[in-house]
């Protein structure tokens, strides 16, 4: 929902919808059964690993380990998160779950180099593998993990927390299936050096994936824009609203996952009402760009000489040259 209309002060509004879902309850469930099964099966394959001298089942048991911990960091967050405002943390704690999401991205690069170091040099120097051992735990391991999968895949992975969990997850399921080939070599071969290949294999699938978790929960502790707006656009997009003669200070970014916010100074006509053109914002802010949690401050040109926010940050976007969007009501009706 946008702000109820009511003025905290002249010209200024504050929107409050915080675009979350109430599905933390679920989620809670979801990650601790995939949790119950992930910790069971890595148990297993410790011991086998080492019974079989496999690196891609160590490296395997190694990424579920990192699983676990991902999953577990994910119901620790996830509750912080959900820690109500109080006293300077204004927005709550809702960045632990991008401090989680980092957290996890960067195991899996840590991880990711370990396993090729150790993979390039059983590939230079391979010890003998049990092909059998491996190949039938790889693909009971492919069973856990698609189970794990399925679950976490319900839960709500617009946060970043739930998506690094299954991030790791996925990346175990596309490890396993990679071991399940290497040992079926090494077991019909004798080719030990396919075990290495596999554990490569495993090394390259986390960088991609701790990659991409360290990228978007950097843009999000950066305050970067949410992916897919561009502020240029939006801040010209408001600039040709009726009334608006010009937009400045315009700062969009996200607090948590799927939590995006806006503030920006607006410029109106002497002509205009300030707070219909603010509910106007508001609502295109919201159709268009699902942004609801927005705080606009709305002045008059005081006249051609009033200079406003003479060290405005960043672009001003003037309505001067360009079409306004007229559709409807406009807020310059009297």
């Amino acid at each position: 929902m946008i702000g109820d209309g009511r003025d905290h002060k002249a010209g200024h509004g504050h929107g409050h919808g915080h675009g979350h879902a109430i599905t933390a309850g679920a989620d809670r469930r979801l990650l601790s059964g995939a949790l119950a099964l992930i910790l069971a099966f890595m148990a297993v394959e410790v011991v086998i690993g080492l019974v079989s001298g496999s690196l891609a089942l160590i490296s395997d048991a190694a990424h579920m380990m990192t699983d676990a911990f991902a999953i577990a960091l994910a119901l620790v967050a996830m509750r912080i998160a959900a820690r109500p405002p109080k006293g300077g943390y204004t927005f709550g704690l809702r960045r632990a779950e991008i401090l989680s999401a980092q957290l996890n991205g960067l195991t899996l690069i840590l991880l990711a180099a370990y396993f090729v170091y150790e993979g390039v040099r059983r590939l230079i120097d391979p010890p003998p593998v049990e092909g059998q051992f491996v190949f039938w735990t790889a693909l009971a391991g492919i069973a856990v993990n698609v189970a794990a999968t399925y679950l976490i895949s319900r839960a709500d992975r617009s946060s970043l927390n739930v998506e690094g969990a299954f991030q790791h997850i996925l990346n175990d399921l596309f490890a396993f299936i990679a071991t399940a080939v290497a040992g079926l070599v090494v077991w019909t071969t004798g080719l030990s050096r396919a075990d290495a290949v596999a554990s490569l294999v495993v090394a390259a699938l986390m960088v991609k994936a701790g990659y991409g978790l360290l990228r978007d929960a950097g843009r999000v502790l950066m305050e970067a824009a949410p992916a897919g707006v561009d502020p240029s656009e939006l801040g010209a997009r408001l600039a040709r609203r009726p009334c608006v003669e010009e937009v400045h200070d315009l700062h969009v970014w996200e607090v948590s996952s799927g939590y995006p916010a806006l503030s920006a100074h607006v410029l109106v006509d002497t002509q205009g009402d300030c707070h219909a053109v603010r509910r106007d914002l508001q609502e295109l802010l919201r159709e268009a760009y699902g942004i609801t949690h927005t705080t606009l401050e709305v002045d008059h040109v005081a006249g051609p000489a009033h200079v406003h926010c003479e060290d405005a940050h960043g672009p001003r976007h003037m309505a001067a040259g360009e079409p306004h969007d007229h559709a409807g009501n406009s807020p310059c009706d009297h």
